[in-house]
């Protein structure tokens, strides 16, 4: 663990993984500045447009990490052929526009953690997933190689950690913010048939791997899967909300139906199997808060 106080860049701040991870690294000692597409309201923000104009590489000069989480959310339904365009063009661009600022800098940072997803594996039932298997077939496979591709793009000498985050499980938002409403109005169930691995992971761990990875692991580099220690299939995950909630686990919704309501999604984000096993976090020794599926919903009520 780094001793002493980082400069950290973070773009994604103000998301669901990004607000508590600013504040980590902050209570942690560390000097952070984040990028915003509004006006700047403190001298530790600064206003950024990707993919429209270009960012001052006096913002990367000389950082320590910088941290990008930045992308058009996955779960803003339907996918539209426009939408699919977005969620790749802003995950993309926000890569780019920080990788030429690194090209440009005076002293370019010395690590980038740049964001990636479980999607890269897409549909793998048959395969445990270590962090340096292969990108699979889909959409989102396709996002996170051109994602994972931009990130790979910075200068010599910066060591390029790509973050495969699976699904966070936390308090407002995540993989739990469509499953609540369903199971407080009585409409929890299987999805599909239950079955399929879900590489889920407490949001509290996402962020204390993305802390830990940033301040204490100067020997990773490459894709690093940030997916809980123990496999959990999609039956545990909703059955465990609906306890917590004391609703019923009755339903089942059919493939074919999810399907029918969110057409290619359906298969990407709730159907497919994910069995990701966290390889590197755990050699670079982290240590997991939430170290089954049941803990980490528990710990998000």
């Amino acid at each position: 663990m780094s001793t002493e106080p980082l400069s950290v860049l973070v773009a994604g701040a103000s998301g669901f993984i990004g607000t508590p991870l600013v504040r980590a690294l902050r209570e942690a000692g560390h000097h952070v500045t984040t990028l915003v597409r509004r006006e700047p309201r403190s001298a530790s923000e600064f206003r950024w447009s990707p993919g429209t104009r270009p960012l001052d590489p006096a913002i990367v000069d000389g950082a320590d990490v910088v941290i990008n989480l930045a992308g058009a959310s996955i779960g803003k339904l339907p996918w539209t052929e426009a939408y699919k365009q977005q969620i790749l063009r802003s995950r993309v661009d926000a890569t780019n526009t920080l990788v030429q600022a690194m090209r440009h800098a005076d002293v370019p940072p010395a690590l980038f953690l740049s964001g990636s997803a479980s999607g890269v594996y897409g549909d793998r039932p048959a395969d445990v997933l270590d962090d340096d298997a292969p990108a699979g077939t889909g959409f989102l496979a396709e996002v996170c190689t051109a994602w994972e591709g931009a990130a790979h793009a910075a200068p010599e000498g910066v060591r390029v950690v790509t973050l495969r985050t699976g699904i966070v499980v936390g308090q407002g938002g995540g993989a739990l913010a469509p499953l609540v409403p369903l199971t407080k109005a009585g409409l929890g169930g299987r999805l599909g048939t239950g079955g399929q691995f879900w590489p889920w992971i407490a949001l509290d761990d996402e962020v204390g791997a993305i802390v830990h990875l940033a301040t204490a692991a100067p020997d990773v580099s490459g894709p690093v899967n940030l997916a809980g220690p123990e496999p959990a299939v999609a039956d545990r995950i909703t059955r465990r909300v609906a306890e917590d909630l004391h609703r019923p686990h009755l339903f089942s919704v059919p493939a074919t139906a999810l399907r029918l309501v969110l057409r290619e999604a359906a298969d990407e984000m709730l159907l497919s199997n994910q069995q990701m096993v966290p390889t590197k976090l755990l050699a670079s020794g982290y240590t997991f808060r939430h170290t089954s599926a049941e803990d980490a919903v528990d710990a998000a009520f």
